[in-house]
This record gives C-alpha cells, structure tokens and sequence, in this order.
C-alpha cells in the first residue's frame, strides 16, 4: 500500500567503496623553475646550435635553458600574472551578489573587445562562478541522476554541466580531493555496505512511519555520502580525459569572448634554421634546419564573416594549450623535460603568431637539390616492384600455352557474339542460332567472386600520384602553415619588441597558466638571422600561476578568474597605444614590478 511512498522518500542507495582498487597513484607537481642571477651572462655560442643538439628528451640539460636566457617567477597570482591587472575580475565581493547588482556594475566591468563587441556581462561571470562552488558530489548525483534525499533538490549545473561531467569521468582513475580520504578496505566496505542496504518493508502504516523517520534522520550523512570512488590508478587514465576536462573548462569563457580551442591540422613544430654565421668558412656543407614537434592545441579568434565561420576559418592563436599525460615526475631530468614541452608549446605560438602579414617560405626554396631531377636529370627508369612485376609479365607469356586455330574455339562449346542491338547470338555444335535479350554489363569487380557478363567496366583512373611516381619527384618539404588559420598576433602589445605569450598547462587533475615574454629578435635568431646581437634581450622570463586543483571549488574558482582575465586581456581592443598612454604607463608599471621580484 505504502511502497511507492516509500521509493519517493527513501534516499539513493548509493553503494559502499569497490574492494581491490588499486594504489592511487601519488600527485607530485613539477618544481623546475631555472633561474638567473642580476648580471649573469648567458651561454656563449649559437643559441640554435645549442638546441639542435638536443636529439631525445634524455639529452636535455640546463644548457638550452641557460643558452635562452629562462628565468622563472613561481607562484604568480592573478593581478600580477597579466600585464594588466585592470582585466581581471575582483576576488572578493561575489558571494551573496544578486543579479541586478550584478548589472549595476557592467559600466565598470565590461571592455571593448577586438571583434567589435564587449566582454560579457558581470552576470554571466556571477553564474559560471556559482555554478563552479557547487559541491562535487552534489554534481555528480546531477550526472547519474541520483534523486537527492527528502528535503533536498537536485543542483543544476547550467552550463558547467560537460565541465561536471568530464570531472566525473575522471573521479573513476583520482579521488576526489574536497572530500575526505578514503581507505579501501574490506571493514570499512562491510561497515557501508550494512548501512546501505533498505529495510525491507510489509507495506503497513507503521513501517511507513518509520521509514520516513529514518530517511529524515539520514538526509544530513546523504549529502556527504559519495557518488563516485576511484576504481583504477591515475596512471592509467586515457589522455582523452584530460584533454576534455580542459577543453571543458576553457570553454566556459571562450564562447563568451568570441574564441574556440581549436586542434591543429598540421603538427605544431618550432623550427630551427642554423645561421650562416655559424658554418665553416669552406662552405662544405648547408645550414641545417630542423624542429621541435608539440601536441598542443590553440585557443583561436572566431571571425565575424558567417562564411568564413562555416569553412572553420579561426584566427590567431591567441595562446596555446598543453595537456601532458605523464604522472611521474621523480627525478629533475622528468620534471626538466616537461618545462621544455611547456616551453616548447609558447614558443611555437610565438612563431606562429609572428607570421602575420607574411608569406610561407619552406626550406629549400630555390635551392638546386629541392628543384633539379636527379639521375642526371633524366626521369629514370623502373625501380623496385616494377623491376619485380615486368619480370613476372615476362616468364608469365612466356610459359604460356601457344594458341592454335583448333583451340581458340571448340566445336562443343558456344561462344558468344554481340550483335550490337542489346542482344547476343549463341552457336552451338549443330549452328543453330537463337536471340536473347542482355542487360548492359554491370561494374561487379572479378575479385567479389560473382559472374560478371559482358566486358567489365574500365578501372577509374588513379587520382593520386603511385608511390613510386611520388618517389621521382623532386619538390619542396610539406607546408607548415595551417590554410584555415589566419595568423596574426592577437593581443600583442602595439610597437613592444616582445611578444607576451600564455599556455594553459594541465597535469594530473591541475591547472596552471604560464605568461612567456618571447623577444622578436629571438624569433629572427630561430629563422636563421646572424646571432652578433643575440645577447641584447637580456633574458627569457617566464612567470607561473599556482597549480589549481579542478576538484577543489575555491581553486577551480580562482583559476576561472584568472582565465577569465586572461581572454579579456588578449581579445581586447587596441587603439592609440593600446588604450592612450595611461593604460600603457600602467602595463609598464606592472611589469616593472615583475623584475625587481
């Protein structure tokens, strides 16, 4: 009488924690942050050279780094990780704000952006910002679409739903940091699992009662109870996982901003042309170019046209994004090595940004070896499996049977004859003739086995060059430019000498965001620019946010802050110096202040 009543009010049985889960695999963030003394010279010699002899990640020391000038800042907060603190929100005075408070300092809160409109309204940063300090566990039983228990609603995620979701997907290989530590073992899973399995009820008004009574006295252990335990170790996580996890969370502010993450369709590389300077005087040998591939993706400027929108034009980049899969970071060399993939990624995004307004040039342009046919000029004759199918052809007719008048056709087989109108005449021994009609011959391929009649369709004609066709030719390496990116830097400061690069890095279930001051003429050295000034920009500075733990609200939070500050600052509008010298005093100011710490 009384069971449905009692489905509606009694809480989820939500389980106890899985037996036999393996070690949970230990989070030990990467520490490297080179650093250079006030008036330490930098490494002697060709900065390319240098970093061309790095072969394997195993070769890497502290020479190209000592050689490039890095100096870390560690532990950068919000306001002094951009050049501008102006562009990222306030930390305090969001909690208990209403929606027309919110309005009220859209004057204040709003910038111009580049692609003609405004950053988005203090509103809409107010609702991603409550949707993020809502409790993991709580989102999760919103995604297994747990009922909640008596007096208690379910959380609506709003447009963090695919971040809460992505983050639940990875609570099943790392637990989940905001809630207490969990020891799997089998008297705790016995002592849950007592506690989580229903009364059986007779359907009387008593047993109702009290499992009302009951279902209210546990709705305050429900809402810490959890919905997700690690079944698997954090090393065995697929690296789709992270990728989406960050992609999701990028992507609550860069809709907004008018950008997308975008995955290259050709491979990021960093290349590296040799300079001239640095060959033997004989001339014995060509400058060497070679390059440091990358994995990363970029955060890119939707254009305004619709047509461009469609062909999946972007623009930019306008900073990079690295996802690494890698746990261990035992040793100096592993955690040397991710800084290098770290670096690596913003210096591609720096060259990539400084193609704007030019033209591709591969290597080997106008160079005899990339133009002139070799062989003596002459298209040469056959090669490998053709040497190998002309002498099959050959020893095949030749061991072939002579055909003679008396076996081309035999009196007691019929042979066909097409009369050309549709129908074919058959002849027999006797020579009697009759007429059948035929359909046209249908293009069923001799290798599927079925009969075929009539004389089979003609082969399409290869589109594409052979193998070996495309052996003999001589051309050019494989462009590296993206054709649906339109290069151009995106936020760099007007007339600056040096490039503000930003990579939002991701490890384990952390976040961090990098700012690299990339000079231009660091840039010219790369393409192969003689290196006698090379030691004029002084150094490469790097500065590094904290490491935000996504499973943590208040950290989630602020590296949502810092990212929302981050798409405002590069998408804003640049006029007369950035915004009139005030701003510009204030840009130089901050990043005086860098310096000196």
């Amino acid at each position: 009488m009384f069971g449905g009543l009692v489905d509606l009010i009694t809480p989820a049985t939500l389980g106890p924690p899985p037996k036999d889960v393996p070690p949970a695999t230990p989070i030990n963030l990467p520490a490297f942050s080179p650093q250079l003394a006030d008036g330490s010279a930098l490494g002697q010699g060709s900065v390319v050279r240098v970093l061309q002899s790095v072969q394997r990640p195993s070769q890497l020391d502290h020479s190209p780094f000592t050689a490039l000038g890095v100096h870390v800042h560690t532990d950068v907060g919000a306001e002094s990780l951009l050049p501008d603190p102006s562009y990222v929100p306030s930390g305090t005075g969001w909690d208990g704000m209403d929606v027309d408070r919110a309005r009220a300092i859209d004057a204040t809160f709003r910038k111009p952006l580049s692609n003609g409109t405004l950053s988005p309204e203090a509103r809409v940063y107010l609702e991603r910002r409550n949707e993020l300090s809502i409790d993991n566990q709580a989102a999760f039983r919103t995604i297994k679409r747990i009922r909640s228990g008596p007096g208690s609603k379910a959380v609506r995620l709003g447009n963090c739903y695919e971040f809460f979701r992505q983050l639940d997907l990875m609570a099943s290989y790392w637990d989940d940091t905001s809630q207490p530590p969990i020891q799997y073992n089998e008297d705790e899973h016995s002592q849950a699992s007592s506690k989580s399995h229903p009364i059986a009820l007779d359907g009387s008004l008593e047993q109702a009662e009290f499992a009302i009574a009951g279902a209210t006295a546990t709705q305050e252990d429900s809402k810490s109870q959890r919905t997700t335990y690690r079944t698997a170790p954090g090393s065995s996580m697929p690296p789709e996982l992270r990728h989406g996890l960050i992609t999701a969370f990028v992507k609550l502010v860069s809709y907004d901003c008018g950008c997308n993450l975008t995955t290259p369709r050709v491979e990021p590389r960093l290349h590296l042309l040799e300079p001239s300077s640095a060959l033997p005087k004989s001339g014995a040998r060509f400058a060497r170019a070679s390059y440091f591939p990358s994995g990363c993706n970029f955060l890119a400027r939707v254009p305004q046209g619709r047509e461009d929108a469609r062909r999946g034009v972007v623009e930019g980049p306008i900073a990079a994004v690295s996802a690494r899969n890698i746990t261990n970071f035992g040793t100096p060399s592993d955690q040397s090595i991710d800084f290098g993939r770290e670096l690596v990624a913003a210096l591609i995004t720096a060259q990539h940004r400084a193609r704007e307004g030019q033209k591709e040039k591969r290597f080997g342009d106008g160079r005899w070896w990339a133009t002139t046919r070799r062989w003596g000029g002459a298209e040469g004759g056959p090669i490998g499996r053709e040497l190998e199918s002309i002498e099959r052809s050959e020893s095949s007719s030749n061991n072939a049977p002579r055909k003679t008048e008396n076996t081309a056709t035999s009196p007691y087989s019929p042979t066909m004859e097409n009369t050309g109108n549709g129908s074919v005449q058959t002849q027999g021994k006797e020579g009697n003739t009759n007429k059948r009609s035929q359909s046209p011959p249908h293009p069923i391929s001799p290798s599927s086995g079925l009969p075929m009649r009539g004389t089979p369709a003609n082969k399409k004609s290869r589109k594409t060059l052979g193998i070996y066709d495309n052996y003999r030719m001589v051309r050019l390496p494989s462009s590296n430019w993206d054709k649906k990116m339109r290069y151009t830097a995106i936020g760099k400061q007007p007339g600056a000498d040096f490039d503000d690069v930003f990579v939002i890095s991701s490890l384990f279930h952390h976040i961090s965001i990098l700012r690299v001051r990339v000079p231009m003429q660091l840039l010219e050295v790369f393409a192969g620019a003689p290196e006698e000034n090379i030691r004029s920009w002084n150094k490469l500075e790097v500065w590094r946010s904290p490491w935000y733990d996504l499973f943590k609200p208040q950290e989630r939070m602020e590296a949502f802050r810092l990212l929302w500050g981050l798409n405002v600052w590069l998408m804003r509008k640049a006029d007369d110096g950035d915004g009139g010298s005030a701003k510009q005093d204030v840009v130089m100011k901050g990043d005086k202040g860098h310096h000196n710490k």
